[in-house]
């Protein structure tokens, strides 16, 4: 099967072994059709699972559930408390599986073990605590009304925060565990049923955790899980009637196919989309900690990260030593398999996204980018591209103004700060950016004119369920954790009695 297979945890040896099935309403079934699909090792290239095939008749199965289970069933009636209660069951049993849902993740995806165990199963765990405490915190408020022309009148004004009803959920490939728990933690926090479709690249982990779910003790149908492609049940799930909100993650074209099939019935839409984030380091930056800095913010999970500082501005002044610093970093990083415990990079996720990185280097190069470091495949076997440092690169180039979404760096020097804040935002996407000084005020100033969602201070890729995270621009609409996401899967609803 797969590369240091003898590595496998039992668990994870027998959970794919055994062809996969869909939740729905509790139970695991196979697709209507029949059909399965197989999940890839990207380290190898090779067969690693057989997972059942959802489509629109699934999809339909599926959202009946979680109707039933929102207007009918005991999650309708539980407490808030319970549903906390629930939801850190969830978080306890996720934590307590910890290696199993790693080796999942580097075999599915193909990140190196030693991040999925230290970043996304850790991450995925205090997202669902987080959210498991505000249950008991969604509020409305008493309004003091006043109306002219009912003088003398008194009333009692309030809002009431209710959940918005049935949810979609499309997870992506890039973060798979992580990315169901931003989704599916603010939802049932809220008390919306749910109906998810992973990525058909990586399906395990969440498949894995709908066992935590029905082992934690939440109600059938509470949480569907319907695996298939994205033209059939992704499309069916984003334009069915009966679904009331959408929630997606992945690429901005795809996005725009999500609001279009919403139009339907107007179910309200969130998207957590593309980046093309900048780095700008300036002249007085400490290079000891911002060179490593930059690095990791393109290379970490093989630059498979929306948030990825893929831009690198750098002042003229540093320019040489900082792209020599980055460039010696990219040689220096051990690329293999994921499970292999000396590995930094592991593969992308499919042969498609590797030939799409490929086509982009191929791209820059015919526009007379030079590579300082990679600019190529890596081995023969697997989906390995070269950790890869572009230089001589302009503002009309591909490979600046679109999202690559792989290990590669596009660096440009600056000579002023308004020269770079311009060049920054002078992209159709505004989901992050980094800024690299000692000056902190400097530093301030540079992150309230850039057009991102979040502006990291001599950091990258700092992420916390309490901290919100979106976009600007294509980017997006809304954001995942923090309270603000609690917004989004609830309606305000305003109640008036007259008192006199």
């Amino acid at each position: 099967m797969a590369t240091s297979t003898e590595r496998l945890h039992p668990a994870v040896q027998s959970f794919v072994s055994h062809p996969r099935k869909m939740l729905i309403n509790g139970q695991w079934v196979n697709s209507q059709s029949g059909k399965t699909f197989s999940t890839f090792n990207p380290a190898t290239g090779e067969v690693m699972a057989e997972v059942a095939e959802g489509d629109k008749v699934d999809i339909a199965l599926a959202v009946k559930s979680a109707r039933k289970a929102f207007e009918q069933g005991p999650w309708r009636k539980m407490t808030p408390s319970d549903r906390g209660k629930l939801l850190w069951r969830l978080a306890d049993l996720l934590e307590s599986n910890l290696e199993e849902f790693a080796q999942l993740e580097s075999l599915d995806n193909g990140k190196p073990l030693t991040i999925a165990r230290a970043a996304d199963v850790p991450l995925a765990v205090d997202l669902f605590r987080y959210m498991a405490g505000w249950s008991t915190k969604i509020e409305g408020n008493s309004i003091p009304i006043s109306v002219p022309y009912m003088p003398g009148s008194q009333f009692l004004a309030y809002t009431l925060r209710e959940p918005v009803g049935v949810v979609g959920q499309i997870i992506p490939w890039n973060f798979p565990l992580l990315m169901a728990a931003w989704k599916l933690g603010p939802a049932l926090a809220v008390g919306c049923t749910i109906v998810m479709k992973p990525a058909e690249q990586t399906p395990l982990s969440a498949l894995r955790l709908g066992e935590l779910f029905i082992e934690a003790g939440f109600p059938e149908g509470v949480v569907n899980i319907v695996p298939g492609y994205g033209e059939t049940a992704g499309a069916a799930l984003a334009a069915h009637p009966d679904v009331d909100k959408i929630a997606f993650t992945g690429s901005t074209e795809v996005g725009k196919l999500i609001v279009n099939a919403a139009t339907g019935n107007l179910k309200k839409v969130t998207l957590e989309l593309g980046g093309k984030s900048p780095s700008v380091v300036l002249p007085d930056a400490d290079l000891e900690t911002g060179i490593p800095g930059v690095a990791s913010a393109i290379f970490f999970n093989h630059g498979q990260c929306c948030a990825a500082g893929s831009r690198l501005y750098v002042e003229k002044s540093i320019f040489d030593k900082v792209v020599a610093g980055v460039a010696d970093q990219a040689k220096q990083i051990k690329i293999g398999p994921g499970l292999d415990p000396t590995t930094q990079m592991g593969p992308l996720v499919s042969d498609e996204q590797q030939h799409r990185v490929l086509g982009y280097l191929e791209s820059g190069f015919a526009e007379g980018a030079q590579a300082a470091a990679g600019g190529k495949r890596s081995g023969d076997k697997g989906y390995f591209v070269e950790p890869t440092v572009l230089v001589n690169t302009n503002s009309n180039m591909k490979v600046i103004q679109e999202e690559i979404f792989g290990p590669v760096v596009c660096a440009e020097p600056f000579t002023e700060v308004e020269e770079v804040v311009a060049k920054a935002n002078d992209n159709i996407y505004g989901l992050a950016a980094a800024v690299w000084t000692k000056d902190l005020s400097k530093g301030h100033r540079i992150a309230a004119q850039l057009r991102a969602g979040t502006v990291w201070i001599n950091c990258h890729n700092i992420f916390d369920a309490s901290l919100p995270f979106g976009g600007y621009k294509q980017s997006g609409w809304g954001r995942e954790m923090g309270h603000e996401a609690l917004d989004l899967y609830t309606e305000v609803k305003s109640v008036c009695a007259k008192l006199a």
